[in-house]
């Protein structure tokens, strides 16, 4: 997958899948001194708690480095924002900023914060949560001008730097040559006069850039807390957050254990669900977990596709089924730093052989939207859906293969195809098609599925070209409701760009798009990029396949908002509500 690789809600996601710096936070040695202990209070007999099942290890909860809807989903629990995603409406709301000011030219933002959120550290071993200082201003300086740096290695410090003064400058400096002075000086225009004025200043007057307030590489993180644990500052009693939740454990290959913090004000609990205790258990086999949530050991689940037809027609197990639609557009991705996909023309020839309704149809049950372009429609300035690229077009396919130099797939060499775990007959669709519409011999086309985290590193820009696959599924759900968060986070040359795309006029359309004030400008700036990217002439960086859209059995006894919640960021636990004594009889406890 690519970058935030399938970001979804938090019932999909369970389906599927040291920096040192001289100056502390704004306030921080006065509030050191204040530091009280909270005992949480937990019901020991049985508290009420979500049981859930996933196939997918977290790659990061560190807001600075992750990616991947496994990590967000957690990561929007443990640590609040400087706004919020209203969990059933999707309006942004007030979260740490109460209110915020924006100057006449829209170049500088300044937002007012709470004084009232408090960084804790939770101790797994007594089940004790310690208030340890007030969340102030310079904690959301230090955690942007962070996400910035190259060095950390996260996704979304690219996509901060195409909006944020400065971090622009830092993000594209080589990682050799960053130095803390540059990174936490006056190089990123992020500064707090106090401990509750933040202010941001940007590069041009992005429209966008209050839909983006909400994400996670924008929210404040303990500096002494990362300086005193480098790599290991996330793990369980080490970690300080400021969220509705703690982590009480993370086992990989186990289980993921996340406990209520009640002492946290009702109005940042994102609603008023009673689940005090979040158990994730790793399985692997998909079938397991679904035979699980027959037997009432786990509060949802999804349908493996060979029984979808039997659960929506059980007379029973069919008023649990709730479909959700999504945002996520799924695709192969390209790796143009290899042959044979260094050409375009091959990349055109292996995007034109997918009979995408077929696709939908023999490996996903039917769920699902064919996509032939890569913005879903719901985003601003988003094109007609499926009116512009070229789609499944055997004989284009086959025009565009002898252009690359391999008429009927003669000389084509053996390619690396790596997917997620649920995903090896993605590829397998994938090499049929080759071998149907190309002539090219399967065995050229090598599968490999990867545990989820695996996957995300296999492809990274920074792996040495030989060691790289030459395609990968991914998958692309939004952060913010524009097209800008599409073809320029992910697709342009100057996004994190695990394609190694180089840059051409297309970024130049992008560039413009972005910084474009007219609504109808953008709308018909985006439609040329779709088509530069998707056309008959396109670049095809990726192979865009469907739009997702899931079958998922919740337990008459769980509650919340399964269809809108999570469509841009993570989930939000505390919307959600347990009855645990319908849950405890179901079980014969």
């Amino acid at each position: 997958m690519t970058t935030k690789r399938f970001r979804m809600s938090l019932t999909a996601a369970a389906l599927l899948v040291a920096l040192i710096v001289a100056a502390l936070p704004v306030g921080f040695a006065a509030a050191q001194d204040t530091s009280i202990t909270v005992v949480a209070q937990y019901r020991q007999d049985a508290p009420v708690s979500l049981d859930i099942a996933t196939t997918a290890e977290i790659s990061s909860l560190d807001p600075g480095i992750a990616s991947d809807a496994v990590s967000i989903t957690p990561i929007e629990n443990l640590f609040l924002g400087l706004t919020d995603y209203d969990p059933v409406t999707n309006e942004i709301n007030p979260e740490i900023a109460t209110s915020w000011d924006v100057s006449t030219d829209g170049l500088t933002w300044t937002f007012n914060l709470r004084s009232d959120v408090m960084w804790m550290r939770y101790d797994p071993a007594s089940k004790t949560a310690t208030e340890v200082r007030p969340v102030v201003a310079g904690d959301f300086v230090y955690g942007i001008k962070r996400a910035c740096n190259p060095q950390l290695g996260g996704y979304y410090g690219a996509v901060a730097s195409k909006v944020i003064k400065g971090c622009d400058v830092v993000n594209q400096t080589a990682s050799d040559a960053v130095t803390d002075d540059l990174v936490f000086g006056d190089t990123i225009a992020v500064s707090a006069p106090d401990d509750t004025t933040l202010v941001v200043e940007l590069q041009f007057p992005a429209g966008y850039f209050f839909s983006m307030t909400p994400m996670w590489m924008l929210r404040a993180v303990p500096q002494e807390t990362i300086e005193e644990y480098g790599d290991e500052w996330t793990a369980p009693g080490n970690i300080m957050t400021n969220g509705s939740y703690f982590v009480d454990e993370i086992t990989r290959g186990v289980r993921r254990v996340y406990i209520r913090n009640t002492a946290l004000a009702a109005d940042l609990q994102s609603g008023t669900g009673n689940v005090e205790v979040q158990n994730y258990t790793l399985i692997e086999d998909t079938g397991t977990i679904y035979a699980l949530y027959l037997n009432n050991q786990l509060d949802l689940a999804g349908i493996p596709t060979a029984e979808i037809q039997n659960a929506l027609s059980d007379p029973e197990l069919s008023k649990e089924v709730v479909q959700i639609f999504n945002l996520t557009v799924f695709y192969f991705g390209f790796a143009q730093d290899k042959a044979p996909f260094d050409n375009v023309h091959a990349r055109r020839a292996f995007s034109a052989i997918i009979d995408r309704e077929a696709f939908i149809e023999q490996v996903l049950a039917g769920r699902g939207v064919p996509m032939i372009h890569f913005t879903p429609p719901g985003m601003a300035h988003a094109p007609a859906i499926n009116e512009i690229g070229v789609g499944f077009d055997p004989d284009f396919a086959k025009t565009e293969m002898e252009a690359a130099g391999y008429p009927s797939c003669e000389g084509f060499p053996s390619i690396n195809i790596v997917t997620f775990q649920t995903a090896g007959n993605w590829a397998d669709f994938w090499a049929a098609a080759a071998e149907e519409y190309l002539g090219c011999d399967p065995s050229v086309l090598n599968v490999e599925q990867l545990e989820f985290s695996v996957l995300l590193e296999s492809y990274k820009a920074d792996v040495p070209t030989q060691d790289r696959p030459n395609a990968w599924t991914g998958g692309w759900g939004p952060d913010y409701a524009d097209a800008n968060n599409w073809v320029n986070d992910v697709l342009s040359c100057t996004s994190d760009n695990a394609f190694l795309r180089p840059c051409s006029e297309v970024d130049d359309l992008i560039n413009q798009a972005a910084s474009e004030s007219d609504p109808s400008v953008r709308d018909q700036l985006y439609a040329e990029i779709e088509e530069a990217f998707f056309g008959p002439d396109g670049e095809t960086p990726i192979a865009p396949i469907y739009l997702r859209s899931v079958f998922v059995l919740f337990k008459p006894w769980y509650t919340g908002p399964f269809e809108t919640d999570g469509l841009f960021g993570g989930a939000h636990w505390g919307a959600y509500t347990v009855d645990m004594a319908a849950k405890l009889a179901a079980r014969g406890e």
